[in-house]
């Protein structure tokens, strides 16, 4: 080993120049790599006199470490030409097309339904989904041990003391929250999310969307009921929608009912999405139990209101046919770009 042959490594150094990153790789491999000028040098270090090895070795470290900084250099180098080359573009190319993604068939029905009810004069109210026992269900005239509970396959959050957390099982707790802050007459509608321990299925899910309305005010009757779902129906399925109401029974309502619209796809013939019958159930409704009204501290004596709720799953479902729930929340692209283009229901 001479220093000649140092000095002479280190001067190709200094004047090395690589254009590319295969050019800057193949001078890494030249001096750097297992067969490489340097590596060599290292190689024949251990054969020389020990009384030389203390100036010869630090030499050639101070070789590899400028070796290895030139590369890195060049490295960068490289790069940066190569993205001022990438930068050289034609600005009169048209651009690239840009893939534009779509509203989620539930948010699209939940606007309609929204400004269906923004027109008859409703407000819109929400409430959190993680709500008390007390909200969801005693200020609805669920008592402890009424059987209506087992209606609802509640996933609680915390348990072991009076007033329990859960995630809540319909947006009826929003309407409590509304009716102990609002003076009357209050007209609101309640969407959002809910959720029920239930199996998943093509006709069950165990998190969906409501949205549920109230109306409190003097002198409110079931035909102020009628009316106003008669006037939903018409908006939201078309001007020769026809409606029938059937008995039914919930908690917080009384007297109450199930509403059914008038098939759109069979005009009322019979096919096999209304199964035959000409009908399609879209919601439950009713007048609110003074119970209810008492609870949230309003006179049941001189006030008198209605509630109506429905599952916006439903209602898309019978919009667009679709026939599995379960489309709704896989987020498969393939269903959801068939929606790219719906602007309205």
């Amino acid at each position: 080993m001479k220093q000649e042959d140092i000095d002479k490594i280190a001067a190709v150094l200094d004047d090395l120049k690589c254009r590319t990153l295969k050019e800057v790789e193949e001078a890494r491999v030249k001096f750097l790599g297992k067969k490489g000028e340097i590596t060599a040098l290292f190689d024949e270090f251990r054969n020389i006199d020990r009384s030389e090895k203390a100036t010869f070795g630090k030499v050639l470290n101070e070789l590899k470490q400028k070796a290895i900084a030139r590369i890195e250099e060049l490295k960068m180098q490289a790069i940066d030409d190569g993205a001022a080359k990438d930068t050289k573009m034609d600005l009169t190319l048209p651009g690239d097309p840009f893939e534009l993604g779509s509203r989620h068939p539930v948010s699209i029905v939940r606007q309609e339904i929204v400004d269906i009810f923004r027109k008859f004069g409703y407000d819109v109210a929400e409430g959190p989904e993680i709500e008390d026992d007390y909200h969801v269900f005693e200020a609805l005239n669920f008592p402890p041990n009424h059987p209506a509970r087992d209606m609802q396959d509640t996933f609680f959050v915390s348990v072991g003391h009076l007033n329990p957390l859960l995630l809540r099982t319909h947006t009826s707790s929003v309407q409590v929250r509304t009716m102990e802050k609002m003076d009357v007459p209050i007209r609101v509608i309640c969407p959002g999310r809910v959720f029920r321990n239930e199996a998943i299925s093509a006709r069950a899910h165990c998190i969906f969307h409501q949205v549920e309305g109230l109306y409190i005010d003097e002198n409110v009757t079931f035909a102020d009921l009628k009316q106003a779902i008669l006037l939903f129906a018409r908006e939201m399925f078309g001007p020769d929608t026809q409606i029938r109401m059937r008995p039914s029974y919930f908690p917080f309502t009384e007297p109450s009912a199930e509403v059914d619209v008038s098939c759109n796809i069979c005009h009322g013939k019979g096919c096999n999405i209304c199964k035959g019958t000409g009908w399609l159930e879209i919601l439950g409704c009713g007048m609110v139990d003074p119970n209810v009204l008492e609870a949230s501290g309003i006179d049941s004596k001189r006030y008198s209101g209605f509630a109506f709720g429905m599952g916006l799953e439903r209602i898309a479902m019978l919009k667009w046919r679709v026939n599995d729930l379960r489309h709704y929340f896989e987020n498969d692209m393939r269903f959801l770009h068939e929606f790219a283009s719906a602007t309205e229901v």
